[in-house]
């Protein structure tokens, strides 16, 4: 059976045309009022973040964080809590791309594999800053327009919503099963 031309429709609509993922890991440093005697905790909260195509195979994502840090200080008498913002600028190189996308204009979903968390918080060795390693993962796909082609049925039959489809099991189905149809030596 061959398909001819009229067979098929072509259809524009939005799709995905590219996608990509990146896993990142920065250093801060962070310089807190007192010299620290030990570190009580860290956390990094109120993540932002926004994304745009940069170029043809890139997404650029702009965003921010803070990073609280909880620490001792006069030979752990005391404590206070130093609060950072952090900015930071990721380019997700886009690893599956559709060169068949017909315009430029392209919408970007950005979405957070691994929300920013310290993997490690400790003393610098000169003793007044604080070193804090924190992960973040993304990935993003980039939408646009595209043309598909479907294959048209040249007898134009179309489905009803009222075809009896027949997949409901009815009570009096579920009445004529025996529950003990499988014998017990059957079973192992």
């Amino acid at each position: 059976m061959s398909f001819l031309e009229h067979d098929y429709r072509e259809i524009i609509t939005k799709a995905v045309c590219g996608k990509g993922r990146k896993f990142t890991q920065a250093t801060h440093h962070v310089s807190p009022s007192h010299r620290p005697t030990s570190i009580l905790g860290c956390w990094v909260i109120n993540h932002l973040y926004h994304a745009k195509k940069k170029s043809e195979d890139t997404v650029e994502i702009s965003g921010s964080y803070d990073i609280n840090i909880w620490y001792s200080y006069n030979d752990n008498t005391k404590t206070d809590v130093v609060t950072e913002r952090v900015t930071y600028t990721d380019y997700v190189p886009l690893s599956v791309k559709d060169d068949n996308c017909l315009s430029d204009d392209f919408d970007v979903i950005a979405k957070v594999v691994q929300q920013p968390n310290c993997l490690e918080c400790e003393i610098a060795h000169h003793g007044n800053k604080i070193i804090v390693e924190v992960e973040r993962e993304f990935i993003v796909q980039v939408i646009g327009e595209t043309k598909v082609a479907v294959r048209v049925d040249p007898k134009g039959h179309t489905f009803d919503d009222d075809d009896d489809w027949g997949f409901d099991i009815t009570d009096d189905e579920l009445s004529d099963v025996k529950p003990d149809f499988v014998d017990s030596k059957d079973k192992d």
